[in-house]
Parts: structure tokens; sequence; C-alpha cells
């Protein structure tokens, strides 16, 4: 066996840029493999399980109300109504997102790291988002190495970005990478030969783990081509998920590996019902593939009440050391907040949809930047603006939520180690929601989750239903 699959590697290493027959020696070297090492394999034992529990679920209690649809929240975006499943994260009001049931310091306190006492591996996340387990350090180590045998990029998604003006947003040439990307789909493949709905499952997984292994190169490709005249650094088979992002983004210090990757652990998922992965699982509904459906997915974070926020976030704050200094006081500060309220805008980076507290997201970067940069004066800054904002926000009396979320922190670490172009950062967040949105695309098939379709009414409607009401 151990021959086998050494001869397998070799030939894996032979292959090159040839996704397809790449794809089969990977297959034949998961039938090699031990299954408590694979991921596929923990998912063939636990999908069953799962699905009887939906199918009981829905026989036992289908007809059980979950609350009363009002008026108000047809009107202000379906806000605060229990429509979607949603098996991989859970968001309280109060305790903030758990992944699978663990809180963000639980995730940093047992899943396995790159070192002692560092942040927690992407990879890990991943699996304990698709099987509710805590994984082994093996377990992640043989993950990475698996998505890293996966990074595979043809010539042809490159020059689909290409086409675009190097001007074009981030964003916009990282979704076009990803929907160049969809052309090797293997759901769609399967599709079209008439695979029974029951293994849908099966090809949405080796999308999802394409998708998810190939879009960093994929960001890191536009991030080299816009800001560092299109110098490509290759993937490095020695790093992990988010260290190897960090280095063929360019940046290769100790502390920007470990701060890349607690972003992509903690960005990775939210529950289903905001913009990005709402729009992935609806997308998915109608059997689209994993390229498709997190294609717009991107297009929804883009959006500037969404993702696009982090960039907002930073801007925001340049702008008041533009004008006010580095050294400013709590005084100058307040009076600068309330001239953005006054003149209509928002103060990125506070407020949230769901959460009624600070961002856990927001506290865990707080503490990486103390314990990192605690010297560093945007982050002073950071920490200013969470003693006045809150406050003020409060004093308006029309805001549900005045705390930071996770927008807030983000933009100024990563500035501290010098990656300083702001519009680039809603492709950080999109690499790292890949690994959310994918989980859950993945149980959408196994689960046979139906077409998505809630039902609209008409102003006519809601004002004759409301007099017959009253």
């Amino acid at each position: 066996m151990f021959r086998s699959v050494s001869l397998l590697s070799k030939l894996r290493s032979r292959l090159g840029q040839q996704p397809s027959l790449k794809d089969s020696v990977r297959w034949l070297q998961i039938q090699s493999s031990s299954s408590d090492l694979d991921l596929r394999s923990q998912l063939e034992e636990l999908i069953p399980e799962q699905q009887e529990r939906l199918k009981k679920l829905k026989a036992e209690h289908g007809k059980v109300q979950l609350g009363n649809i009002t008026v108000d929240m047809v009107l202000g975006g379906m806000r605060g109504m229990t429509g979607l499943l949603w098996q991989t994260s859970l968001l309280d009001p109060d305790e903030g997102i758990r992944f699978r049931g663990l809180s963000i310091p639980e995730c940093q306190k047992v899943l396995p790291a790159a070192k002692p006492e560092g942040e927690p591996l992407p990879e890990g996340l991943l699996w304990l988002l698709l099987t509710g387990k805590v994984p082994s350090k093996e377990q992640v180590d043989a993950l990475s190495k698996e998505l890293r045998s996966r990074a595979v990029i043809p010539d042809f998604v490159y020059k689909a970005i290409d086409a675009l003006p190097v001007t074009a947003h981030p964003m916009t040439q990282f979704a076009t990478g990803v929907m160049a990307l969809q052309v090797h789909s293997e759901f769609q493949k399967a599709y079209e030969k008439g695979i029974h709905k029951s293994k849908y499952w099966e090809p949405t997984y080796e999308d999802s783990l394409n998708l998810i292994a190939r879009v960093p190169l994929v960001a890191a490709y536009v991030y080299r081509r816009i800001y560092k005249d299109g110098q490509v650094i290759p993937l490095d088979d020695s790093l992990d998920y988010g260290a190897n992002f960090s280095h063929m983004l360019g940046f290769d210090s100790p502390k920007m590996l470990e701060l890349m990757r607690l972003y992509v652990t903690i960005h990775s998922d939210h529950e289903g019902g905001n913009v990005s992965a709402h729009t992935g699982h609806l997308v998915a509904s109608a059997l689209s593939d994993p390229y498709l459906s997190f294609a717009a997915a991107l297009n929804g974070l883009a959006g500037p009440l969404h993702g696009l926020a982090n960039q907002e976030v930073l801007i925001w704050i340049k702008s008041v050391v533009d004008e006010c200094g580095e050294n400013i006081t709590v005084d100058q500060l307040k009076e600068y907040v309330w001239k953005t309220l006054k003149g209509g805008k928002v103060v990125p980076g506070f407020g949230h949809g769901v959460l009624r507290k600070t961002d856990p997201r927001y506290t865990c970067q707080r503490e990486f930047a103390l314990k990192h940069l605690p010297d560093d004066p945007l982050f002073q800054l950071v920490s200013k603006l969470y003693e006045v904002v809150p406050p003020i926000l409060t004093e308006l009396g029309k805001v549900k939520n005045p705390w930071p979320n996770v927008d807030a922190h983000s933009g100024v670490l990563l500035n501290h180690f010098g990656l300083t172009e702001a519009r680039y950062f809603t492709v950080l967040f999109g690499v790292s929601r890949s690994i959310g949105i994918c989980s859950q695309l993945i149980w959408d098939r196994a689960l046979g989750l139906p077409l998505e379709r809630p039902k609209s009414v008409t102003m006519e409607w809601l004002e004759n239903y409301c007099k017959k009401a009253a």
C-alpha cells in the first residue's frame, strides 16, 4: 500500500496543471488512506444519521409553529424571521457566534494550531463545521495536505481575470476568477450524466473542497496583479492554509501568518441569514453548483452594508487621522463622530443586524492586538472609538446595537503588518467565507434541502389584510 501511495504521489507531481487527471489520482489516494484522517470518509458515516434525524424532525414536528410574522418583518427585509436551516453555526444575539456549538474562545482553545498557544488553523474549523467534531492535529495536517493537492488553477482562469482592467475593484476580479473555475465543476458534470439525487452531496463535496483550496490562489493573484506589478508568488507546499494565503500575498512574518490563520477562521461562517451566506444557500437551492453559488455570495459580500464594510472602516479611521492627527483627544473624537452622523452617514464598524453585544470576533482581534501591537497608533484609536461611539449611538435612541462588530478591527490589524490596501480587504473576507458557505452547501445536498421559495405580497395585499384584521 505504501509503495502504491508513493507511486501515486510521484504521478501527481508530474501532472502539473491537469486538473481532471489530477483529481482522478487524488480519488485513488483517498481509497488508500486511513479513514480516520480522511474528511470525506467521516462524512460518509455522518450523513445517513443526519438524514434520518431530519426525516424524523419533519415527520414528528413539521407543524410546530416557530413564531408569528409581522408586517414590520415583511417590510424590514425579513429581519428576525426564523426561516432557514443552517447546520454549521448559530448566531445568538447575546452570546455571539457558535461554530457547531463552540464559541470563538473555545475554538481557540481546542482547535489545533500551527504552534503551541497559537491561533487555530482554518482547516480545523472546516473539519469542525462539516463533522461537528473537534479534529486531531493529525486529521488537520492530512486535510491541509489534501487542500494543497487540490490547489491547481488552470491558465484560463488567470486570463479571464487579465481581461478586466487592472483598475477593476478587487472583488470584481475575484468573483470573475471564481466564475472561471466553474468550468471544471464536478457537480455539473455529474448532474448532466444523470446522477441520483441521493448522491448529489458527493460531487458537491469535490467541488467545495476544490473551491476552498483554490480561492486563495485566485485572491492572491488579484492582489499581486493590482498592487505588485503582477509578480505572482507560488504556493508553498510546506505551509498550512492560512499561512500559505499570507505567503502568496507577500507577507511572511510569523505574526502576520498567525493573524491570517485567525482572520480566516473567525470570518468563515456567521449562520445563514447574512447576505453572502443566504445568497449562496438560495442560489444553491436551485441546484447551481458550488462555484456559481459562491460567486453569487461574493457579489452580495461586495455590498457596503455587508463585507465591504471592512474597507469602509479603515478609510474612515484614516480620515479621522488626516483631519485630527494620531494623538486625537476623546473630545475631538466625539466631535468627529457627531460630524459623521450629522452628515447623514454611519460610523462604519458599529452595529449588527442580530448581535446585541460586542461582536466576539471583534474581541478576539482586540486580544490579538493587545498581545502583538499594543502601541500601534491606529489600534489605540480603535480602542478610543470603543469608548466613544457606543454612548453616542445609544444617545441617538434609534440604534439597537451600538457595539463594534468584526469590521471595526480587522483593517487596523492588516494595516499594521503591511497590507494597507483597504479596497482589497473584502477579498480576504471572501476567501474566509468559502469555508462556511461550502460546508453548509455540502449538507444542503446531503439532507436534500429543497428549492427556496418564500411567499411575497404586494403593499396593497398588506393594507387589505390589515384592514380585515383590525
